[in-house]
């Protein structure tokens, strides 16, 4: 008993003394200092916010999110709250639609 703890434990040992070079090669660089960051002059001057990048299937997911609001507030009964909630929800979803456009890699 005591020498398959032992094996165990060897191995374990081995094991992690093995992987701790991939956990720390893995590990990023320490990065600059915000301040030193803050500090070095940026070649190309920040751009204003880019104007939206045209995408068709999210324009259209916008479309259609749009036209679901309009016929949930439309909708005749409250349904116990869970129209307003349908409403909030489809708002949320037209919001990271928008940032997807906006975020869109060129």
């Amino acid at each position: 008993m005591t020498k398959r703890l032992t094996v165990w434990a060897v191995g374990l040992a081995v094991v992690v003394a093995a992987s701790l070079p991939l956990v720390f090669h893995a590990q990023p660089r320490s990065p600059q200092p915000a301040a030193a960051a803050a500090a070095t002059p940026s070649p190309v001057p920040p751009a204003a916010s880019p104007a939206p990048q045209h995408h068709p299937r999210i324009e259209a997911a916008i479309h259609h999110l749009e036209e679901a609001k309009h016929e949930l507030e439309a909708a005749p009964e409250e349904f116990h709250g869970h129209r307003a909630k349908a409403i909030e929800h489809v708002n949320h979803a037209l919001e990271e639609c928008r940032k997807a456009l906006e975020v869109r890699p060129r």
